[in-house]
């Protein structure tokens, strides 16, 4: 029996047009990424609204489930409820020391509120905004860093008497009782460090003792190969043990590829099942077709799409058809010419300036 407490359900949008997302229970583990850029101006740029929007909906049939934007003053929370009335995918107001900010997300509403109760004021201000996130079924994500830690027990840690880890997970223990004064239980927690040991450590720390929904994820993991590599440890390790309802990769890269590798480490893990699952050559001396590009253009389509299928890309006529002879669709070249494969046998051989146009055919008629 797992010493682990089973995660409650939590409710994120299901209002007003918003898709509801159920994290927590026995509900599958969902993918979250954080908007990159400003969106102050949005109420007075449409053709940035229409932008964003249509960023949305590619990050949306990638596999993402939430997303979470900066609001670090007011007119950038107009523009998120304006955003969350045009897509029904549930937006996160990220909110930092001003609590009227996120009142005024509960003006749209947007489908939650990310805060930290420690460093938005006084319990009055938290049980302004508790309440209004009840009257409008808004979720709230309480969020607690390595970096942000209550004086007392960053004194401790300091001294060498209390971990960062356990430094966290008693941090996070204390935000909740406040929500659990106020009746309020619709409400996940995150406790973030940059280091996996200390994420892992702070999140088994607390998921045994509260059965509150875990927000994963290693803040300022860095660049894309590194952020990857030490999300992938902590996510892997703690989905295990039934840690984790719903997961962020914190990269220094896109909100896509935050997304992709979500969904690619839930896949292998065996978290998220079905859709396309896309291999490719790494590339070597022997290479007559250019790999690299190729899954470059067809990445975020091929993932986008609903096909329980696997595709192919490998570099040359030699291996191809015989490492991706498990794909339903392959392809492979050399000098000016490509095949495309099924399950390993060759069915055309097509000159290399048509392979896209040939390859859509052939993934169409799958």
């Amino acid at each position: 029996m797992s010493m682990y407490k089973i995660p409650r359900t939590v409710k994120i949008g299901g209002f007003n047009g918003i898709r509801e997302i159920l994290v927590g229970g026995n509900n599958p583990v969902t993918i979250q990424t954080m908007w990159k850029d400003g969106i102050t101006d949005v109420c007075d740029r449409p053709e940035k609204l229409d932008s964003i929007l249509k960023q949305i909906n590619t990050l949306k049939s990638l596999g993402c489930d939430i997303i979470r934007f900066a609001v670090p003053d007011m007119e950038s929370a107009r523009s998120l409820c304006l955003i969350q009335s045009k897509t029904d995918v549930p937006l996160v107001a990220d909110i930092h020391f001003d609590y009227k900010l996120a009142l005024a997300c509960l003006e749209g509403p947007v489908a939650a509120i990310r805060i930290n109760p420690g460093n938005i004021g006084s319990f009055d201000r938290v049980k302004v905004v508790v309440d209004g996130c009840r009257d409008k079924s808004v979720a709230i994500r309480i969020g607690v860093n390595s970096g942000s830690l209550p004086k007392d027990l960053e004194v401790q840690v300091e001294a060498g008497t209390l971990s960062r880890s356990e430094a966290l997970a008693r941090t996070a223990l204390r935000e909740c009782e406040a929500f659990e004064k106020l009746k309020f239980d619709n409400y996940v927690v995150s406790m973030k460090a940059s280091s996996v040991e200390e994420t892992v450590d702070a999140n088994r720390a607390f998921a045994a003792l509260s059965d509150t929904p875990l927000h994963v994820g290693v803040t300022e993991a860095g660049p894309l190969i590194t952020g990857i590599v030490k999300s992938t440890l902590a996510f892997s390790t703690l989905l295990k043990d039934g840690i984790g309802s719903t997961i962020r990769v914190s990269l220094s890269s896109s909100p896509e590829n935050e997304v992709i590798t979500g969904r690619e480490i839930l896949h292998e893990c065996g978290f998220r099942k079905g859709g396309v699952t896309l291999v490719s050559c790494p590339r070597c001396g022997r290479i007559g077709f250019d790999v690299h590009s190729f899954v470059e253009r067809w990445q975020a389509e091929l993932l986008s799409m609903k096909k329980n299928v696997t595709i192919a890309v490998m570099g040359c006529v030699v291996n191809g058809p015989g490492e991706g002879k498990h794909a339903d669709l392959g392809i492979a070249g050399g000098g000016d010419k490509c095949i495309i494969f099924k399950k390993g046998k060759i069915v055309r051989t097509i000159d290399s300036k048509d392979a896209d146009n040939v390859f859509r055919q052939e993934l169409e008629s799958l």
